[in-house]
């Protein structure tokens, strides 16, 4: 993948003499000491990383932690006090005024905790208004802003104001006019912390599911490790203004680097977080549709298998075979397609393991893993119930 954004030793400090500091900062004083000795607060300590483009990636962490300081350094509302923020190659914190606010209005758009609208204007309006500051025509941006708000699932709500919309409208709104000006980039900070928690849950699916049409880059702030891991391509935990761990739900849930990061995910439901494509093996125990009883059972044998998958030449799954199965049609002269199984279960690879363990349960074979009907994968029994507890993902 290319990076979209690279975060290159960046400190944003706060206090009369911010410059004085980053000594203090590089011979890696915390951020407490620095405070008690400078009087200066470290917003964000020394940071590196890249994001990728069309990632999805979560900056997490309590209050305090330096998330909202740092997620304002990408949009240069916080200029940082030292370091660099390369967009697309670009070093955004040498921009000029006109530079920056080309940037601001073409690249990147931010979709705030409180959604930020403006009241006295219907939702299209709302929608239309970075472009109407754009000086977009009239006629341009309420078509582009009907598109957004259908984008958002609100087609129908477009002369309604604001307080005639519950909070999750709102918030949508708040979405579809940053979407308005086709940002490369998309700022979230803590969008959904002012929702209850039945809308939270709606949103953050249907943020995947705009994710997966749009394949924006879009950093996420939130104080809330299962949404973070929820939604979250990579997350990144911060403490004290710094970086305490980057990698995805699954390696960080896995490989704790810290006793901090331990602590953190160790009351997290693994359940809701791994996908089936993290524990499944490849699909090398099956066999095609046209081949023989003989070979079927001759292939499990040299396998020590008890059944197989059976697909068809363009890996489509047709069914499983067992071995009683085609021992007992080989008696009978069968060919494989007249004993093949249904009694199994699929699964996509996007499914939690929560989703998997009812149909572990109900069937004796490997859970069949499915993309438009080709097997790409199987999950036994046992990697279901060992996903459950750490180590086991490699």
């Amino acid at each position: 993948m290319t990076a979209k954004l690279e975060i290159k030793g960046v400190s944003k400090i706060f206090g009369s003499h911010p410059k004085k500091v980053l000594k203090n900062i590089k011979e890696d004083m915390s951020k407490q000491e620095i405070l008690e000795k400078t009087g200066h607060t470290v917003g964000i300590g020394n940071v590196s990383f890249n994001i990728e483009d069309g990632e999805l990636f979560v900056i997490m962490g309590l209050s305090g932690s330096g998330k909202s300081t740092l997620i304002r350094c990408f949009n240069l509302l916080n200029q940082p006090t030292d370091g660099s923020i390369y967009v697309d190659g670009e070093d955004i914190t040498k921009y000029n005024e006109r530079e920056l606010k080309e940037y601001r209005q073409k690249k990147i758009a931010m979709v705030f905790q409180h959604f930020g609208l403006f009241n006295h204007r219907t939702v299209i309006e709302n929608v239309a208004y970075g472009l109407e500051v754009r000086n977009v025509l009239r006629a341009t941006r309420l078509e582009i802003a009907q598109k957004c708000l259908e984008t958002v699932g609100l087609k129908g709500w477009e002369n309604k104001y604001p307080d005639e919309l519950s909070g999750g409208m709102q918030q949508r709104v708040g979405l579809a006019r940053a979407l308005a000006n086709d940002p490369d980039i998309l700022l979230m900070d803590e969008p959904f912390s002012a929702l209850d928690p039945l809308i939270r849950r709606e949103m953050q699916f249907e943020l995947l599911d705009l994710q997966k049409k749009l394949k924006k880059t879009i950093i996420f702030i939130t104080h809330d490790i299962n949404e973070a891991f929820k939604i979250g391509d990579r997350v990144a935990v911060m403490k004290d203004g710094k970086v305490e761990q980057i990698g995805t739900p699954e390696d960080i849930l896995n490989n704790p680097v810290n006793d901090y990061i331990e602590d953190f995910v160790k009351d997290i439901d693994r359940s809701k977080i791994i996908q089936a494509k993290s524990i499944m093996l490849e699909p090398n125990a099956f066999i095609n549709i046209k081949e023989s009883l003989n070979v079927a059972i001759k292939e499990m044998q040299l396998n020590r298998l008890s059944h197989l998958y059976v697909v068809d030449q363009n890996q489509i799954l047709q069914g499983l075979v067992s071995l009683d199965d085609a021992l007992s049609g080989l008696e009978e002269e069968r060919e494989l397609r007249h004993v093949i199984r249904n009694d199994y279960e699929t699964a996509a690879p996007e499914d939690y393991v929560r989703d998997l363990i009812d149909k572990t349960i109900k069937t004796n074979y490997p859970i069949a893993i499915i993309t438009d009907q080709k097997l790409v994968g199987m999950i036994p029994k046992e990697n279901v119930w060992s996903s459950l507890t750490p180590s086991v993902i490699k």
